[in-house]
């Protein structure tokens, strides 16, 4: 088999999850617990098993991202309350939905209780992330919130041995992490200019940890969207077995023919030294999206990736990094 894996985004209750989990063309399921309740999680995590499926099952969980924890949907005003608490100059702007949406923040009360003016376009719901920018933001609280903490520990019992560990920005974060899930796979997210801050300065490849550009948030924490490409040499070059996840194949959603940008975007990912891709939650939440999409990256493994041989040219050449990264 040539050497590119893809992993998919998938809960245990999605109708199409046991085919996809006896897919031999996967690597691998994220199982993404944000938007679950506690009570629920045991019994989700006993059915991915029951699945039988051979694929290897991820756990993800949310370390310092910020997530919606309540929404108050009857205000006229959006009002929500954070997982943790937190302290900017306001007025500031928001994002939601992945930097697709917005709205203007206009106090904070007790540290994690948001009220904005007016509010974004779509709907804020329970577990969702946002974006706060500001370079004034300040987040506070403990590495791992414990509803986190609670979450880890019941995946851990269910047999889970491989987990994502989102906005890693401090080797701390993963020396905090290990007290629960001992020597298990860790695949740290890389997800802000912190995070780039750990990678460039303090990671060291380990047995069982990894790295992962998770674009989904990265591109739009840096500073600039350019700034995303040094970023994803960035990674893989301190990580060869590093992971890219997220915003790959997004054209399919509508259309079911990739886009150019797209097929580029893969073959770019590939030649930077990219060998483990992750598909983002959007297109795996429908099984046509989802068979689509994995059909198109067959398509692209058979057909342009090479095995493992020598390059007529060496690494400097194809990343282009040197002592040339803003963040070194």
């Amino acid at each position: 088999m040539k050497n590119l894996d893809l992993l998919v985004t998938l809960w245990p209750t999605f109708k199409h999850f046991e085919r996809f989990a006896n897919d031999s063309r996967l690597s691998g399921i994220r199982m993404n617990g944000a938007m679950i309740h506690l009570n629920e999680l045991a019994n989700d995590l006993k059915t991915a098993k029951k699945s039988g499926g051979q694929v290897p099952l991820f756990y993800d969980v949310k370390g310092r991202q910020l997530r919606v924890s309540e929404v108050r949907a009857d205000k006229e005003n959006l009002e929500l309350r954070l997982n943790r608490p937190i302290s900017v100059k306001t007025p500031t702007p928001v994002l939601f939905k992945a930097g697709e949406d917005s709205a203007i923040l206009e106090k904070v009360v007790d540290g994690n209780y948001l009220i904005f003016k007016g509010g974004p376009h779509y709907m804020v719901y329970e577990g969702e992330s946002l974006h706060i920018r500001d370079k004034s933001l300040k987040i506070s609280g403990p590495i791992l919130p414990e509803i986190e903490i609670k979450k880890t520990l019941i995946a851990k019992k269910e047999g889970i041995d491989k987990f994502f560990l989102s906005y890693v920005e401090d080797q701390r974060d993963i020396d905090n992490f290990r007290e629960y899930v001992g020597d298990s796979q860790i695949v740290a997210k890389i997800e802000n200019k912190k995070g780039l801050e750990y990678v460039s300065r303090q990671f060291k490849k380990k047995d069982n940890l990894s790295l992962m550009a998770a674009c989904g948030d990265l591109f739009v924490e840096v500073d600039r969207p350019h700034h995303i490409l040094d970023a994803l040499k960035l990674i893989i070059k301190k990580d060869p077995e590093g992971y890219a996840g997220s915003r790959i194949l997004l054209s399919l959603v509508n259309d079911s023919v990739p886009s150019f940008a797209d097929l580029g975007h893969l073959g770019w990912l590939y030649e930077i030294g990219y060998r483990k891709l992750m598909l983002c939650d959007e297109l795996c939440l429908k099984e046509e999206l989802l068979g689509r999409a994995v059909n198109v990256f067959e398509s692209f493994k058979e057909s342009y990736v090479r095995e493992e041989k020598p390059r007529k040219y060496g690494l400097e050449w194809l990343y282009g990094l040197k002592d040339s990264l803003c963040w070194n």
